[in-house]
């Protein structure tokens, strides 16, 4: 995980200032669980695929039957899921949910490690000549995290858009890096954007506004190409990183307020993330394991 004006949106006034839910009146705690609950039974364009139990992580061998019990819990709610790997049991993932009526945005990993880059690259290509593959990611966030030269990345998208004339082809990174990228931009058949108020510290309260100038920085750098916004979400807890503060209630608010502003706008977008994974205490300190809407154990948060 990486870290408008002129939109439609019109919060409902359900928002305290930052603070854990902890203090909250219990009435309008549960009524703003209550509007969390709707929001997730009405149903999301997309969701971000989290496939590791607690102990689980990257460089594991996940199974099919892991998968397919999370999807299953997941399958309700959501269109589309996104993967974001196509090795070590994130095959599974596209086959799983187009078994289940879910379509699928496929992602292959791209690194520093130009072996596991062909595994990636030759996965993805045979999944989607499978016919699991809706859209096809080529890298996520590599260019933000300087994995790879802008040449080498390119080189890679134009090989997966060589081998599969027929499929939607994009690359994953915050949304400004299609501003500053323009090669990068031009070879992608759809703007595949990241967007993170919390990570850019942005206040709850204008969340949505700054997500609004995100997606219309991406818009913008498109130059007519369809964004989607392929990561966005609140942690539950886990501290703050300066006016982004992690709680219940923000988590919960940011997910029905995001889902306002999207319908409103037309906007298709996955959510960040399905089920909390531990795996991502690290970099990104005590919050990354709290993105999930699903806890740990896959029991509904809220």
């Amino acid at each position: 995980m990486s870290f408008r004006e002129g939109r439609k949106f019109s919060p409902k006034q359900t928002e305290h200032p930052p603070k854990s839910v902890v203090g909250v009146p219990k009435q309008a705690e549960i009524r703003l669980e209550e509007r969390w609950r709707k929001t997730l039974n009405n149903g999301m364009h997309g969701l971000c695929f989290s496939m590791y139990e607690d102990g689980q992580g990257p460089g594991n061998e996940i199974s099919e039957a892991q998968v397919d019990r999370r999807m299953q819990i997941i399958k309700p709610h959501t269109k589309w899921v996104r993967s974001f790997s196509c090795i070590e049991g994130n095959e599974h993932i596209p086959r799983v949910a187009h078994k289940h009526g879910i379509k699928t945005l496929v992602g292959a990993w791209l690194g520093d490690d130009l072996e596991k880059n062909e595994e990636e690259i030759e996965a993805l290509i045979k999944l989607a000549k499978e016919g699991f593959v809706d859209i096809a990611a080529v890298g996520n966030e590599v260019m933000y995290r300087e994995d790879l030269t802008e040449e080498e990345l390119l080189e890679y998208i134009y090989r997966v858009k060589k081998a599969l004339p027929g499929i939607t082809v994009g690359y994953v990174d915050a949304y400004y890096e299609f501003s500053h990228r323009p090669k990068i931009t031009e070879a992608c058949d759809v703007i595949l954007a990241n967007c993170y108020p919390y990570w850019e510290g942005c206040p709850i309260h204008y969340s949505i506004a700054h997500m609004n100038k995100m997606f219309d920085q991406a818009t913008e750098a498109g130059q007519g190409k369809k964004v989607i916004i392929t990561e966005t979400g609140w942690p539950s807890e886990g501290g703050s990183l300066r006016g982004a503060f992690a709680s219940r209630e923000n988590a919960m608010n940011y997910f029905i307020n995001t889902h306002e502003w999207a319908e409103n706008n037309n906007v298709e977008f996955f959510y960040f993330s399905s089920f909390d994974e531990s795996w991502k205490v690290g970099a990104e300190g005590d919050v990354g394991a709290y993105w999930g809407l699903w806890d740990k154990n896959e029991q509904l948060k809220f």
